[in-house]
């Protein structure tokens, strides 16, 4: 199965920027902006932050207030807090060798970092991952990772796979099932997630949030700072 993925994925793989690198800093930019944005949305911004800040260094450097306005948009606003975390910590120290001690990487990013940046032998298993290898019965090894990753996104689908496009298929015990959703995300609108967005922004643009709750929970997080009473971004 997995000379049947490779050859795949060197023939129909996507063309993403951070797969031309080893440069750790820029995977770790480019896996946390990954885990709650899709793909098509994360390749300009990556960019966009690599030319601002090209290296750790000059990450660590920014005020978290700088790293947060230039997250906008892209959701899930404490990614942003704890990749600054991770900078100021490498720029401090360097890499752990165990990455799962700098703020905000936990077991599966630091396996992809492992595996992108550091050649390790380690296969990062995410989602998509997981549900091939639990609808193939193969475990796959470290070399197989980023087809793993097409394949799902694609083809491998959660709820209706594409078996007929599928280069598995022939091998596949699952071909031709259909599947229904685990779960499904709670839907943004009229969410406390929309609410602190919008309280987010309105700090930023140094508005009054109007929302107590919302401003609470960003403080906690580490995205606003209280100053009698007033809401601002943290230095």
């Amino acid at each position: 199965m997995e000379a049947l993925l490779l050859a795949w994925f060197r023939q129909d793989g996507r063309e993403l920027p951070w797969r031309k690198t080893t440069d750790p800093y820029e995977i770790l930019v480019s896996e946390v902006m990954l885990q709650q944005t899709q793909v098509e949305r994360v390749v300009p911004r990556w960019r966009a932050w690599l030319a601002r800040w090209p290296a750790v260094d000059e990450l660590a450097a920014a005020s978290r207030a700088e790293v947060i306005l230039e997250w906008q948009g892209l959701g899930y606003n404490r990614r942003a807090v704890d990749l600054h975390r991770a900078a100021r910590a490498v720029a401090a120290a360097g890499w752990p060798a165990d990455l799962t001690e700098l703020p905000g990487v936990g077991p599966y990013t630091a396996a992809a970092l492992g595996n992108f940046a550091f050649g390790l032998d380690v296969l990062p298993v995410d989602t998509n991952v997981r549900r091939i290898q639990e609808r193939t019965g193969c475990s796959f090894d470290s070399s197989c990772a980023q087809a793993l990753f097409d394949l799902g996104a694609t083809i491998c689908l959660a709820r209706v796979p594409r078996c007929g496009e599928c280069p598995l298929a022939s091998a596949c015990p699952s071909r031709g099932r259909r599947y229904e959703p685990l779960r499904r995300q709670s839907a943004f609108e009229g969410s406390f997630r929309q609410r602190r967005a919008r309280a987010l922004r309105a700090v930023a643009d140094g508005l009054d949030p109007g929302d107590e709750d919302a401003v609470a929970s960003l403080a906690r997080d580490g995205l606003v700072e209280l100053h009698d009473g007033f809401a601002v971004l943290p230095a």
